[in-house]
Parts: structure tokens; C-alpha cells; sequence
């Protein structure tokens, strides 16, 4: 037997079986059936086994499964004991999704895919060996925080941590263009670099000259931002690692450009073939400019991006619209372009609907919170990466003549079910910014030197965090109540006081803070403002953190005064991608938004449907797992608006809603259907409660069909 030649399984029919009432009750037993005969009838007789640990080293180097380098730096005897107390703890996954998930997607298999090298133990004890770079004491501490699942590494790290042939161990890229051909040529040259190696890619088009701009004094020479959207999805479909994966990547447009209107009909599902965008994801940065002509129903101007730079010497991006939008309105020369507010509002609104597209940062919403000294203008093909950039200027031959700073995304997360009972909650976050560190340090990508230089200056990581909804139906809390947002609140603001915590212990052994520390509001205390009071908890939420120290504002005042003397190592800390296959493993709900199902339907390109049960679904659960797409959305946004108050980066926030709305769920409504009025409030609410961004709107249509569904896995962890 081998996985090639599987039959008569079970697993997938017991599996199935959960979907059918049995006296009206959810049949979960079926599922640990499931589970059960996944390991016997798959794993058991398909996993190879040795006699001892030394002699499956030896074989997975003697064949060139992983590397050595990382290998040496441990005695045989420590990975030997590593390994036989991984294996003691006695790890149990809780669904067959999650097992079957690992050893699909995870498992190191031999090079003709028959069998098995790893169990989870295993790939556990290569990550915690090659993140921990010979540290023993590291190694252990973050086998541990793996083995009890309070960790999670993004799904390139934990995939390919001690592979020998692996791609990259970071998510996603963030680059930009400016307005001229060889950026343009430049930046083509990047995405194809960047799809080859791995992982999603977010290009930000908002300084390309617009449609009908002159070129060299020509009038009505330039052809605009589509033809180079076209480019970039022809790249990305080319570049697709030899075939194994589809090529991903966004494309982001100031809301004040002035094809913005043609940039999002590329969507449109009766666009023109010759302009449409099939695989090309799309962003659009909106400024709270946009926010106020559209609640005064004015007329709204796009102005010139070559006019633009041209008078005011630095890329459109970079431009402050709100500030400078009177002025920018003022000035004769510069060429600007009159549509209503409430007429792009209805477009985008729309599109939303068909597609759910496009992405919204709320670009000044962003840079008002940002603490570091620069410009935040893009994000990432998840909408969580908010970091400063700086534009590159480029000779004649492609040569940089200054290099500018561009993003690469390195992510991990904690699940907030297990990191809860952590019988040392900082540590365990400390434990986690050292291993996402290594892979800052160790990422070298010589092909794309704006992505080098940003990481080599900016040394940033972005923890994150999945599981809530799952820990809040744990303890009985409807999502989005009060004590839900108080309970998020305290959360993330203990990610970011053990983050800074760790980031300045780390400037302060190493000697390095990240470039232009003295400039941002780390540097003069100004960023600690906000946190120098005591927290008051509410009886049930303190009951909920008993045992982990809650930051009082004397330690604050402190954490303060050691940032300002000894620095941050970090740029950013902080970032919650939305989690797709990995928060399966964990056993827990998906980053930090709403279940969609109690009983999830996953429907596997080979295998058929595979149902997921919610974490600890039972009797006494059941009511505080409702669907996201019979919540009002104002409660996902008011607990991912309690969390954005202490990431320094963003939350990838999706909305979700039915084509047919239940009655009563918005009070606004006089019928059930949705329409563009709904998105409209939503995301002016957002924009109100500061959340700094919106991933997809996913609409359920009434033929159980999903629009605006997450596809992309590029940089989901």
C-alpha cells in the first residue's frame, strides 16, 4: 500500500455523516470516527518509520530532505531528547480536518509522494531546531509553544522550515511603481520575481500618470493604469512557481486617481475581455477626503498624477490629499477631473456586490495611528500589511539611483484558546517574536533590492492571532457584546506591551534598532500616551485573565523609559492576517472574525466535501456560534476597532453578508434585500470606528453560492 493506492477508506463517508441529523442532534462522534480511521487506514501504514531519531537524521540528510547547516548547530543527543518529549506530550488533533489538512498540505513526504516522513511531532521539532539557530533553550521553548498550539508560524514557514528544497519562508511582497517606464518595466521585472519564490504580491499603481496624460509634451500619449494591471496579471499567471500554485497579486489606486473608474471595471463581470482582470485582485486607498464629499453629496475632483509630482516634487502617494486638497483644487496646473463622490461610492458599492472587490484602506485612518516616521501608501494582497515606504529613482539603464524601501510580510500567530491557558504568557510571546525574527534576519531576496533594503532597515515581523470567536463560544460570550470587545481589548493590548517588551530586549542586546527609530513616536515616549493609565476590568473579563499580569500604567512608564533609551529592533510588531488552512490545524476559528458555519462545508478540489465542526461545539456552545452572515456587521467591526487601537499594522477585516438579509438584522432596512445602502453604511462605519482596513465583502446568495469568497491562500497563514 501507499498514498498512491489507497482504496476502501472510511474516513471521508464517517466524515460525511456528520451532515445528517440523527433525532434532530449533530452526529459529532462521526467526526473522531473520521478521525480514527484517517490515522489507520492512511497515516499508520503509510508513514516511514526508523528504529531511532539519529537514523531518520541521517537518512532525511543522506537524501536531501532538509538541510544540514541548521542540523549541526545541535548535538544528536539534544535533538534526540527534543523529539522523544515532543512525542510525550501526547498530541491529539481534534477534527479529521485538521489531521487530514496536516498531511495533505504540511507533511514532508518522499520524492515520489508514497509516503510519509513526518507526524506533526516532526515537523514541530524541525521548526523549533531551525528557528531557534542552535539556541537550545529556544528550541524547547518553542516546541512547546508549537506542540500546545499557542503558536502558529505562517504556512511558507512552517511548511518549509528545514527543507532542503523549499521556496521562501515569508508570506507576501509589497512594491511600488512610479511614473515612469522603467519603474513600470522595473516593477514587472519584480512580480515576476517575487510570484516565482512565493507567496501573494501587492503593487501600488496610484503614481502612474493617468489615461490621456502627456508624455514628453504629446498630448493624450499615456495609455493609463489598465494596460500595466494587464502586464502584471499575465506575469503573475506566467510566474507561478513550475505550475504548483497560481500565481497571486493586487493592484492599489488612489480613490482620488483619475482612472479609478476604469481601474475598477476591470472587475465587472460584463467587462471588455481586452480590459478585464481575472486573476488580479484590486485595492483602493481612500483618504478621509473621500468620506466627507460623499456624506455632503458633493462633486469630487482626481487630479493628475503627473501634474501632481511634477509641481510638488515627490509621487502622487505621498501626497496628503485631505490636507492639500483645497490647494490641489486651486492650482491651475494641474489637470483635475470632475465626478460626484456618491456616483464612485454606488460603483465601488456595486462591484462589491458582483465581486466582492474592491479591498478599502483607509489610508489616512492608517498613517494618523502609524508611529513610525514615513508614509504608509499600499498594503498587501490581504490588506493587513501596513508599513512605510519610501519610492526608488531610477537611471536610464534600470540602475537604482536611490533605492527605496519596499515590504516584505512575515507573519506567525497566537491562538487565543490556547495561548489563554499559557502557564507563562510572556514568555510565550517573546518565544514567538524570536522565531519570527529569525526569519526577518534570514531573509535575503538579492532578486528585488527595494524588498532587501526595506527588510534589512526595518527588521519587521507581524503576529498576529486566530481563534477568537472560538474562545469567546468557549466561554460564553456573544460575539461583539461588550465584555467580547473588553475582552479583545485587554488581548491585543497584551500582544503589543510583551511585543515592544521583546523588541526593545532585542535592540538592547544586539545594539540595532530599525532605521529612522529617532524619528518615530517610540523615540520620544509620544506613542505611550495612550496606555499610561490603569485598565479597570469588568468582573468576567478579569476572571478570564487570571494569572497573566495585565500591564499597569507604572509598568508602561516603564516599558516606556527603557524604549527611549535602548530602542525597538522591530519597525512593526503586529498584524492579523485572516488564517485560511492553517487555523484548521489549530482546531479553532479563523483569525479574529465569526465562524460562517457551526458545521463547515469545505468543498476539496480531489476529494469531494469535508465538513469541519466548530472548537467545542456542544449543547452549551451552540448559541454563541452564530454565523457571520446572520450577524450585524457592526459587531465584527466593533472588535476588530478594540484591536486595531494596538496593532501597529493592520487586521485583514472581511464583512460578510446574505444577498437576502434576515429581518430586523439592520435597522435601516425596510426589506431583506441588500443592497448598495448597506455597504455604504458599513464602510463609512468602519471608517468612524478608525478600522483601518476591509478585505473582501462576501456575499451568500440564495443559491448557496459565495461571492467575494477568499481564493487566495498566498499569504493567508
Amino acid at each position: 500500500m501507499s498514498l498512491k493506492t489507497l482504496e476502501n477508506v472510511s474516513y471521508f463517508r464517517l466524515n460525511n455523516e456528520i451532515n445528517i441529523p440523527v433525532n434532530g442532534q449533530i452526529p459529532l462522534h462521526k467526526d473522531h470516527e473520521a478521525l480514527l480511521a484517517f490515522f489507520e487506514e492512511n497515516v499508520r501504514p503509510n508513514l516511514k518509520t526508523f528504529p531511532t531519531v539519529a537514523e531518520k537524521i541521517a537518512y532525511l540528510l543522506e537524501h536531501d530532505y532538509i538541510e544540514s547547516d541548521f542540523i549541526k548547530k545541535y548535538s544528536i543527543a539534544f535533538i534526540t531528547e527534543l523529539s522523544e518529549w515532543l512525542y510525550a506530550q501526547n498530541f491529539q488533533f481534534k477534527s479529521f480536518m485538521a489531521a487530514y489538512k496536516f498531511y495533505q498540505q504540511y507533511a514532508l513526504k518522499t520524492n515520489d509522494g508514497e509516503f510519509y516522513l513526518e507526524n506533526i511531532e516532526d515537523r514541530i521539532l524541525m521548526n523549533a531546531l531551525y528557528f531557534a539557530d542552535g539556541d537550545t533553550e529556544l528550541a524547547q521553548s518553542l516546541a512547546d509553544e508549537l506542540i500546545h498550539q499557542r503558536y502558529q508560524p505562517a504556512t511558507p514557514s512552517f511548511l518549509n522550515a528545514g527543507r532542503s528544497r523549499r521556496g521562501e519562508l515569508v508570506s507576501c511582497f509589497l512594491i511600488q511603481a512610479t511614473d515612469d517606464m522603467n519603474s513600470i518595466g522595473r516593477s514587472v521585472n519584480s512580480a515576476l520575481q517575487l510570484s516565482r519564490i512565493g507567496g501573494g504580491v501587492g503593487i501600488n499603481l496610484s503614481n502612474l500618470r493617468e489615461a490621456g496624460a502627456p508624455i514628453k509634451g504629446i498630448e493624450n500619449a499615456a495609455s493609463g493604469v489598465v494596460p500595466v494591471m494587464k502586464l502584471y496579471e499575465d506575469s503573475f499567471s506566467y510566474s507561478n512557481q513550475l505550475g504548483q500554485r497560481q500565481g497571486a497579486g493586487v493592484t492599489y489606486l488612489s480613490v482620488f486617481h483619475p482612472d479609478i473608474m476604469a481601474f475598477l471595471s476591470t472587475k465587472k463581470e460584463n467587462a471588455d475581455e481586452k480590459i478585464r482582470v481575472k486573476t488580479l485582485s484590486l485595492g483602493v486607498t481612500v483618504p478621509d477626503k473621500y468620506y466627507e464629499l460623499v456624506r455632503e453629496n458633493a462633486d469630487m475632483f482626481l487630479f493628475s498624477p503627473y501634474d501632481v509630482e511634477r509641481i510638488y516634487g515627490k509621487p502622487f502617494s505621498y501626497i496628503d490629499i485631505t490636507a492639500e486638497y483645497d490647494n490641489l483644487l486651486a492650482n491651475n496646473d494641474i489637470k483635475k477631473y470632475r465626478i460626484r463622490a456618491r456616483d464612485l461610492e454606488q460603483e465601488i458599492a456595486k462591484l462589491q456586490q458582483e465581486s466582492g472587490y474592491p479591498y478599502i484602506i483607509n489610508i489616512d485612518v492608517a498613517n494618523k495611528a502609524n508611529p513610525i516616521h514615513g508614509k504608509i501608501v499600499m498594503s498587501n494582497l490581504c490588506s493587513e500589511i501596513l508599513q512605510v515606504q519610501t519610492a526608488s529613482e531610477l537611471n536610464e539603464d534600470q540602475t537604482y539611483k536611490t533605492l527605496g524601501t519596499d515590504i516584505s510580510c512575515n507573519l506567525g500567530s497566537t491562538n487565543v484558546v490556547n495561548l489563554m491557558q499559557s502557564p507563562n504568557f510572556e514568555k510565550s510571546i517573546d518565544s514567538m517574536v524570536k522565531a519570527l525574527t529569525f526569519v526577518t534576519d534570514h531573509s535575503d531576496i538579492d532578486a528585488v533590492p527595494t524588498i532587501k533594503n526595506g527588510n534589512k532597515k526595518a527588521h519587521t515581523i507581524g503576529l498576529g492571532a486566530m481563534g477568537l470567536h472560538s474562545y469567546f463560544a468557549k466561554h460564553h460570550m456573544v460575539y461583539g457584546s461588550p465584555e467580547s470587545i473588553e475582552f479583545t481589548d485587554i488581548y491585543f493590548m497584551l500582544l503589543n506591551f510583551y511585543t515592544l517588551k521583546s523588541s526593545m530586549n532585542f535592540a538592547r542586546k544586539t545594539g540595532q534598532t530599525f532605521d529612522d527609530f529617532d524619528k518615530s513616536a517610540y523615540a520620544d515616549g509620544t506613542y505611550f500616551e495612550q496606555y499610561i493609565e490603569d485598565k479597570h476590568l469588568s468582573d468576567k473579563v478579569a476572571t478570564l485573565f487570571e494569572g497573566i499580569h495585565i500591564p499597569t500604567a507604572e509598568d508602561w512608564r516603564e516599558l516606556r523609559q527603557n524604549v527611549m533609551t535602548h530602542g525597538l529592533y522591530h519597525q512593526n510588531r503586529l498584524a492579523v492576517a485572516p488564517n485560511g488552512s492553517i487555523s484548521y490545524i489549530n482546531d479553532v476559528s479563523a483569525s479574529i472574525h465569526p465562524i460562517t458555519q457551526r458545521i463547515e462545508e469545505r468543498q476539496e478540489k480531489k476529494t469531494g466535501k469535508i465538513y469541519y465542526p466548530a472548537r467545542d461545539l456542544a449543547t452549551d456552545t451552540i448559541p454563541y456560534y452564530t454565523s457571520a452572515y446572520d450577524m450585524d456587521m457592526r459587531r465584527v467591526i466593533d472588535v476588530y476597532a478594540a484591536a486595531t487601537k494596538h496593532v501597529d499594522q493592520g487586521l485583514s477585516m472581511t464583512l460578510f453578508l446574505r444577498s437576502e438579509m434576515p429581518v430586523g438584522l439592520y435597522e435601516w432596512k425596510t426589506d431583506t434585500k441588500q443592497t448598495t445602502r448597506d455597504l455604504n453604511i458599513l464602510r463609512n462605519y468602519a471608517h468612524h470606528k478608525g478600522v483601518k482596513s476591509i478585505y473582501y465583502i462576501r456575499t451568500f446568495t440564495d443559491n448557496g453560492d459565495e461571492v467575494g469568497a477568499n481564493q487566495c491562500e498566498s499569504c493567508v497563514i
